[in-house]
């Protein structure tokens, strides 16, 4: 990155060059590129993320305390996404031409076009600061006591609006996808063969076609699930959400490096992890695979 960590951590203080130069040398800053490189590698396989520079603790640890909340928002928003995606892909392709598809293929496409940023930043204009329907960042209102129900439903409100924001620009995804799949499957002979033994064309939908149609979108599911979670650095920063996303901003400010590495290896782990679980579940839907 084109700015120096020990440069911008002492900006605003009186200190000499030489007291500059101990600090890069106590962060391992003067070694050359290709050492530091073999040092973060050596250190990386045995568990040790470094230390951070601005909150001057182990990085592993700082991860595993911003994490849970970005589970928590990402995993509600996935949930939803994931059930109206599909629910509205296969509705909108068994009615294809009707207003039902046309109307709601035309607001998944709007949504899927708008930057997320910009449309967390209306729903908090509008819903936070123009209304006061809901809050407007963070997690908990402060003072609330944890644990119990109304620390709960205090945390439910927060989620309100970074979860809709996620869900308006994520579900549009599975709609589309689960809408082609079933109209490719729409012209195949065991359809024709379910009707002619006398199935409703809600059985015929629901019992062959969508199980067919789904096959290509787990892929896009679980690859979109470790995406997710390292997309959220955007609703994060709008919604002050003390999440990952959150944690990497602060680490891109300062710039705080091991830290930004840190979360940039779980980011890339998450979707390595989810991209084999989209290959065994496919297995798992698809036994011609098996048999491969």
């Amino acid at each position: 990155m084109p700015s120096d960590p020990a440069i911008n951590m002492t900006r605003g203080r009186k200190v000499s060059a030489d007291e500059v130069e101990r600090l890069r040398a106590q962060m391992g800053l003067d070694q050359p590129l290709l050492v530091q490189f073999g040092h973060y590698v050596r250190d990386l396989f045995t568990g040790d993320l470094g230390t951070s520079y601005v909150y001057r603790r182990p990085v592993s640890g700082l991860i595993m305390d911003y994490l849970g909340p970005t589970l928590l928002l990402t995993g509600i928003a996935a949930i939803i996404s994931i059930v109206l995606g599909l629910w509205l892909g296969q509705r909108t392709a068994w009615r294809r031409g009707s207003w039902f598809d046309k109307i709601h293929t035309g607001i998944a496409l709007v949504f899927w076009s708008v930057p997320t940023f910009w449309l967390g930043l209306l729903l908090l204009l509008l819903f936070g600061g123009g209304l006061h329907w809901l809050p407007t960042g963070g997690m908990s209102t402060p003072g609330t006591h944890e644990g119990g129900i109304d620390h709960v439903l205090d945390v439910a409100r927060h989620l309100v609006l970074p979860v809709t924001t996620m869900v308006a620009v994520i579900y549009a995804q599975y709609l589309m996808v689960m809408r082609a799949s079933v109209i490719e499957e729409m012209s195949a002979d065991y359809l024709t063969t379910a009707r002619a033994k006398g199935l409703r064309e809600d059985l015929v939908r629901t019992r062959h076609a969508v199980p067919n149609a789904l096959l290509p979108t787990v892929t896009l599911i679980f690859l979109t699930l470790g995406l997710l979670i390292a997309g959220a650095v955007a609703v994060e920063v709008v919604f002050s959400w003390p999440g990952l996303g959150y944690l990497t901003y602060k680490g891109l400010s300062a710039p705080d490096l091991p830290l930004l590495q840190g979360t940039f290896v779980v980011f890339s782990a998450v979707v390595i992890a989810m991209n084999f679980v989209a290959d065994l579940v496919y297995r798992v839907l698809d036994p011609r695979l098996k048999a491969a």
